[in-house]
């Protein structure tokens, strides 16, 4: 299947790939603002200040992917760039902290891939919606790195409904009828989406602090379907998510 990659930039040349993204100005409007309709990402878009770089460079990565600590955040040793960036993550992480959020800061290099059933990866570069039994939402930004994609719910199947995918999963279900949709659900088969041919899909962009609309119990609107990039660039990611 087919998809079209689209930026910020080219946001105004094709209208029906982002009538569900709301942009808003500030961390308040971020927060107050609710899901409604076919809007079911909100991002406050903003240019940051500051070198993130010179973080990414200075934290030790021993593994693909590392849980950065405040304490090992706060103490590099940085320029009055890396400092300007750092109080830019820090203050981000107190003010989610401030609506009762756990924000992580993690330094990526790469994720783990998951080919449990061919054509069926079950990982975050296959795209997703997020699911709890509460209502909440997903915040994240990337200040360093690739960024996150989102893709319209119109614009994408679930992929537990592509007959190809759906009869591969049953052989590797093997148990009686009745069992296999809790199957899928308990083995979060069900929470992944394949773009429809031509797509649109979305490029976050660097410094943007997005909040997608989770799949929960009392949510009023379809939720995000994005996924983590596959690193083209080949820089670590520097990723706080919530």
């Amino acid at each position: 299947m087919s998809d079209r990659m689209i930026n910020f930039n080219e946001m105004n040349s094709f209208p029906s790939a982002v009538n569900y993204i709301s942009f808003v100005s500030t961390f308040p409007d971020l927060v107050a603002t609710d899901f409604r309709g076919r809007i079911n990402a909100l991002c406050w878009d903003r240019a940051l200040k500051g070198d993130f770089q010179e973080i990414v460079q200075k934290l030790k990565l021993q593994d693909n992917l590392m849980t950065v600590k405040r304490e090992d955040l706060m103490g590099l040793d940085l320029t009055e760039d890396g400092q300007m960036a750092r109080s830019v993550i820090v203050n981000d992480l107190k003010l989610l902290e401030e609506q009762g959020a756990s924000p992580i800061l993690n330094l990526i290099d790469h994720y783990e891939l998951d080919d449990a059933v061919a054509g069926f990866p079950t990982d975050v570069y296959s795209f997703h919606i997020d699911r709890s039994p509460v209502p909440t939402d997903t915040y994240l930004c990337t200040y360093y790195g690739d960024a996150s994609e989102l893709v319209s719910s119109d614009q994408v199947i679930q992929k537990i409904k592509v007959p190809e995918l759906r009869e591969q999963l049953k052989k590797l279900y093997q148990g009686p009828n009745e069992g296999f949709e809790d199957f899928l659900t308990e083995n979060f088969f069900d929470l992944h989406y394949t773009p429809l041919p031509g797509a649109e899909i979305y490029q976050m962009q660097c410094g943007q602090l997005w909040k997608l609309a989770v799949d929960h119990p009392t949510s009023a609107v379809k939720p995000c379907v994005h996924r983590a990039p596959r690193e083209r660039s080949g820089q670590r990611r520097l990723l706080l998510i919530c």
